[in-house]
């Protein structure tokens, strides 16, 4: 069996792509990609001033918990029940006014456009810090002030899904525990695997399999306070730019947006994005961000470990979130999203195959315990695969009476309905 492994620019957050001969496929049908009465409604989220597609924009079904979010062509996909088209979409985008649409006129109009939303803040907030830069150094330096100072154990829900165009090919959830560090300790957060499931079907993915080496670890370090090394250090600020975009408002709390970018004259591939930034203290609100992938041949030599030698591996996508939410006056980690996506070219073939991999990991619970492993068989480790370790989707009632949730809907709408299954399991 050939192997073609990816890696990405932060460490021990591996895709490994093998080259299988096809088989009899173990995806179970009708389960996790099951047809139902429900209507498609596809759509894209853009800047209204300059045209540009938002990335991880929120789309929420009125009344209800479903939603979704965009790729980074600012693409979204919702599935709505029959039952509810006379329904409208809430679409939502950091640092940006809100906006309501009929179900009825996104079919006609699946264009969304969003204007900025800025907030007006006081001359004392507006003269804190001397500019962008001060501010970036300032929320890194802050991380043990701001975030947890003690081991806090959190349960998350974690699901990786790949695709290939557009269909869904491979799909992995898991329950975890997140034994997480204090920010101001360089040691690193361990993961224990509580419950895991998956499904597959290789009949979609041709002679091609996408496996994702290191699971929940994967989202876990887009905590970019926690692992701000891996997006940028200390050392790596001088490569980029910062500028103050308009403030504006996240949970009615003012926040600095932060654009950066890399220089003009640095040619590897590095990050750009927003940074949102508490006013108060400094603390990292969430950041949404990408790697310039401009240069494909460049680009995929931070992904690329090993691969055969009649294929060619090219990055399209690369795409990051992060949010954090506050208790008893200290910031943590919330939820994180990656999505990337790759484009393989063969050679003697006509067509080249396009995969999208989708990885998200939202906390459901936490609490400060020093608790530790009772062995080293129980944690996760960042060399593993989540989808060797799970098993087929052979508990009816793995989520309870939630046991669907689509990989086309983030999971950030699933955890009020998995909640109580989740401190059961």
């Amino acid at each position: 069996m050939k192997h073609l492994h990816l890696q990405s620019k932060m460490p021990q957050f591996l895709i490994f792509l093998a080259v299988v001969l096809l088989s009899t496929s173990y995806f179970t049908p009708g389960f996790a990609f099951q047809e139902q009465a429900f209507t498609e409604y596809k759509g894209a989220v853009y800047d209204a001033n300059d045209k540009t597609p938002l990335t991880f924009a929120d789309i929420t079904l009125e009344d209800t918990n479903m939603s979704t979010i965009s790729n980074t062509e600012g693409e979204f996909l919702l599935k709505v029940p029959n039952a509810l088209l006379n329904k409208s979409i809430t679409v939502s985008f950091l640092g940006y006014a809100k906006k309501d649409i009929a179900l009825s006129h996104l079919a006609n109009t699946p264009e969304v456009y969003l204007t900025e939303s800025a907030s007006k803040l006081t001359e004392v907030k507006i003269n804190a810090p001397k500019n962008a830069l001060a501010l970036v150094k300032a929320t890194l330096n802050k991380k043990g002030e701001n975030y947890i100072d003690a081991q806090n154990i959190m349960t998350a829900f974690y699901r990786e899904t790949i695709k290939k165009r557009r269909k869904n090919a491979s799909l992995a959830e898991a329950v975890v525990e997140i034994y997480k560090q204090p920010y101001s300790s360089a040691k690193q957060d361990k993961v224990r695997l509580i419950k895991a499931r998956k499904s597959v079907d290789y009949s979609r993915l041709d002679t091609l399999t996408l496996k994702l080496q290191g699971g929940p670890f994967s989202t876990l370090y887009v905590d970019m306070i926690k692992y701000n090394e891996f997006i940028f250090s200390f050392e790596d600020l001088k490569k980029y730019e910062f500028a103050f975009a308009s403030p504006t408002q996240i949970n009615n709390q003012q926040v600095y947006v932060v654009n950066f970018k890399q220089k003009p004259e640095i040619t590897e591939p590095l990050y750009y994005g927003k940074l949102y930034i508490d006013t108060d203290n400094y603390a990292l609100v969430s950041a949404v961000f990408n790697l310039n992938v401009n240069d494909q041949v460049e680009a995929s030599k931070l992904f690329i470990k090993k691969k055969p030698l009649n294929a060619k591996v090219l990055p399209t996508e690369a795409a990051y979130r992060v949010d954090y939410k506050t208790h008893n006056g200290k910031w943590h980690y919330r939820y994180s999203n990656v999505q990337l996506a790759f484009k393989i070219n063969w050679k003697a073939k006509l067509f080249n195959s396009k995969y999208t991999l989708n990885s998200e990991m939202a906390i459901t619970d936490w609490e400060e315990n020093n608790r530790k492993f009772t062995t080293k068989k129980e944690t996760f480790r960042p060399s593993m695969i989540l989808s060797e370790k799970a098993s087929g989707f052979s508990d009816p009632n793995f989520w309870g009476e939630y046991n669907i949730i689509e990989p086309e809907k983030s999971i950030k709408s699933a955890i009020k309905k998995i909640s109580k299954q989740l401190a059961k399991s």
